[in-house]
C-alpha cells in the first residue's frame, strides 16, 4: 500500500455498492476505507484523516445530508461528493447547500466518479498559480488566493474546496463581472443553479446582510462580481 495514494472513505449501509467502488477505486491508485454508515464513518474520522469521503444520501438513521451537515458545523471540511439515488435539482442543491463539494446521481459510471475525484483533489491540492502579492482585501476580510485561505482581520474562516476555487476566480478579477459559465467546475456540466448555491454559501461568510450583499454582488443576466479594495 502506498500511503501517498489518496485516502478515501465511502459511507454507504450498501454493502455491495461498498465493495464494488472499493475494488474499482483501489485499481485507480486510491486507498479506500468503507463505513456502513454515518455513525461509523465518524468513527472512523475521528482516528483517521481522509483526502475525500463518498457519501450516500438515503441512510438509515443519519442520511448523508445531514452527516455532511454536522461534519461542517464540526469545523471539518474534508472534500464530500455526495451519491443519491434520486436526480431532481432539488436533491443535488440540498447537497450543495449542506456543504458538500459535489454531488453524482445513482446510476453513474465509473469513471466520471473518478474524474470527479480527480477534479476535486486537484482543487484542493494545486491551486491556480497566483502571485503571493495578490492577497486582496474587501473590508474586514482578506483572501490569499496561493492559499485558498479567508481570513477576517487574523481569524481564519473555513472553506470549501469549491468556495475557495469559486473565491480565487472572483478575486482574480476584482471589479469585473465574471459570467456563471466561468465560475462553474467543469465537472457539473456548467450548472448554474450549484453556482448560484456556492454563492449564497460565501455570502453568509463574508456579508453582514447576506441578502443586501456589500462585497460579492449579483450583476443580473451575467454573473457576479467581487469589489474589493
Amino acid at each position: 500500500m502506498d500511503l501517498a495514494e489518496p485516502h478515501i472513505l465511502i459511507v454507504d449501509d450498501d454493502e455491495r455498492i461498498r465493495n464494488l467502488l472499493t475494488r474499482y477505486l483501489a485499481g485507480q491508485n486510491f486507498r479506500v476505507t468503507g463505513a456502513e454508515d454515518a455513525a461509523d464513518a465518524t468513527a472512523k474520522l475521528a482516528s483517521v484523516s481522509f483526502d475525500l469521503l463518498i457519501v450516500d444520501v438515503m441512510m438509515p438513521g443519519q442520511n448523508g445530508f445531514d452527516f455532511v451537515a454536522e461534519l461542517r458545523r464540526k469545523k471539518n471540511h474534508v472534500p464530500v461528493i455526495l451519491l443519491t439515488a434520486r436526480g431532481e435539482a432539488e436533491d443535488r442543491i440540498t447537497g450543495l447547500e449542506t456543504g458538500a463539494d459535489d454531488y453524482l446521481p445513482k446510476p453513474f459510471e465509473p469513471r466520471e466518479l473518478t474524474l470527479r475525484i480527480n477534479s476535486i483533489l486537484k482543487r484542493a491540492a494545486r491551486p491556480a498559480p497566483t502571485p503571493p502579492s495578490a492577497a486582496i482585501r474587501f473590508g474586514e476580510f482578506s483572501f490569499d488566493a496561493v492559499r485558498g485561505e479567508l481570513k477576517r482581520d487574523e481569524d481564519i474562516i473555513p472553506l470549501t474546496t469549491g468556495e475557495a476555487q469559486l473565491l480565487r476566480v472572483l478575486a482574480r478579477n476584482p471589479g469585473t463581472t465574471v459570467p456563471r459559465a466561468a465560475l462553474a467546475d467543469p465537472t457539473s456540466g456548467g450548472e448554474s443553479r450549484a453556482v448560484d448555491v456556492q454563492i449564497t454559501r460565501l455570502r453568509r461568510k463574508i456579508e453582514t446582510d447576506p441578502r443586501n450583499p456589500r462585497y460579492l454582488q449579483t450583476v443580473w443576466g451575467e454573473g457576479y462580481v467581487l469589489w474589493a479594495e
